[in-house]
């Protein structure tokens, strides 16, 4: 069923009864030429591309839980392209550029809110640096401005300027801005399924079935399914299914808290993000204020919050926006996300046969489902990596031809 304004109307004249689901709940199969494990965001684009742009059909999602119910739908939502390095550069704007047109695409409204991302700074160093990814970025060819404190005010007037950390002016990328996760996730979920991927849910990977160095299959809760190519697209717990198949990777997984705020009216026009008190926030089409900081300080698997990290974000978000101090939190989250030293992504053929990696990203993972599925897609389906992400293999650690983007992330990792 294609969705438009003459469905909806259809349906309501039969009390919205005969609504198909969005995708089937599949039962595996015996074999499959890609199995991909993880049903979040990447693992589902890079299904859906797979289907759509090589016609590798014989394609199953294995999920541990529930559609979207990880990263995927415990992150802020903010998409954008404001990265420093050639490769960065050019594969989170390839990502940007499919989340323009990934409503149409995909017949889902995936409630794309291109408002802008801002990057304040805070001394005169701060915005030399910011002048310096500027630079970057339109060498790049990607949109960025410089503002100056008063054109921070009229865009953003209830951000005080004059506080401890006074505002010196901000970098924007106005195409910078969110999307509804839930909507991403189930987008791609019923794109690929109507191109006949099957999507398992509760269906949990317990190891790798091997012949000498190469994967030929996956053992799960459900059955063990022969595989021609297997994709781990698990973010944080990469290292984790990784290691079933006896590779060790340089990946170490932390928690990423979050808070959202009971609703209120419009007050926020962009994302705006502090380096100095490493917090960003924007406001949801609901009208509630989400704020998310820096990474707990310490290792974990555990969804959960802490205190500490809770006190950290509000201060430095009341030092933002005093007049949030009367803002009740209604929820809090937490996403298990894969960190390496250079704070880029692992992409690309692993050194164990028909294993393949999409991990890596950090806190960036949202923002490049679309460019990492898209480029898995081809890397499953022709056997060499994408030009893209040419970089972005796990050599790179053992060559040194690292890709540091830690200060692009916008949060300290």
């Amino acid at each position: 069923m294609r969705y438009s304004a003459l469905s909806i109307v259809r349906n309501a004249l039969t009390g919205h009864r005969h609504w198909q689901p969005a995708w089937r709940n599949a039962e595996p199969r015996s074999r499959y030429d890609v199995v991909i494990v993880g049903g979040g965001g990447h693992g589902l684009a890079t299904a859906y591309y797979l289907a759509k742009n090589h016609g590798v059909r014989s394609v199953a999602v294995i999920e541990k839980g529930w559609i979207g119910g990880g990263n995927t739908g415990r992150n802020t939502t903010v998409v954008r392209s404001n990265y420093f390095f050639p490769e960065s550069a050019a594969f989170y704007e390839l990502s940007l550029k499919l989340y323009e047109g990934l409503s149409r695409e995909l017949n889902y409204n995936i409630m794309l809110s291109q408002r802008g991302m801002m990057n304040l700074a805070h001394s005169r160093h701060q915005v030399e640096m910011a002048h310096r990814v500027l630079n970057g970025m339109r060498v790049n060819g990607i949109d960025a401005e410089w503002l100056e404190p008063a054109q921070v005010h009229e865009i953003e007037p209830l951000l005080r300027l004059d506080g401890r950390f006074p505002v010196y002016g901000a970098l924007i990328q106005r195409r910078g801005g969110t999307a509804r996760h839930d909507a991403v996730a189930w987008g791609y979920a019923r794109g690929a399924d109507q191109l006949g991927v099957d999507i398992i849910q509760q269906c949990e990977v317990t190891g790798f079935v091997k012949q000498g160095n190469a994967i030929t299959g996956v053992k799960t809760s459900r059955g063990d399914i022969v595989a021609g190519k297997v994709c781990l697209s698990v973010a944080g717990h990469t290292s984790q299914l990784a290691a079933l198949a006896g590779l060790p990777l340089p990946i170490t997984s932390y928690a990423l808290q979050a808070f959202v705020s009971e609703p209120v009216k419009p007050v926020l026009n962009t994302v705006t993000l502090s380096p100095s008190t490493g917090v960003y926030i924007s406001q949801t089409d609901k009208g509630e204020v989400v704020i998310g900081g820096g990474l707990d300080l310490y290792p974990s698997y555990a969804q959960r919050g802490n205190l500490h990290t809770v006190e950290n974000v509000v201060a430095g978000m009341l030092d933002m926006f005093p007049m949030f101090s009367r803002l009740r939190l209604m929820r809090q989250w937490a996403g298990i996300v894969d960190v390496v030293k250079d704070s880029s992504p692992i992409l690309g053929p692993s050194p164990v046969d028909n294993l393949y990696l999409n991990c890596g990203f950090g806190t960036g993972g949202f923002k490049a489902i679309p460019a990492g599925g898209f480029t898995m897609a081809h890397t499953l389906a022709t056997g060499k990596r994408h030009p893209l992400i040419e970089g972005f293999g796990l050599e790179r650690f053992t060559t040194g031809a690292l890709i540091d983007e830690a200060g692009a992330s916008g949060i300290a990792h």
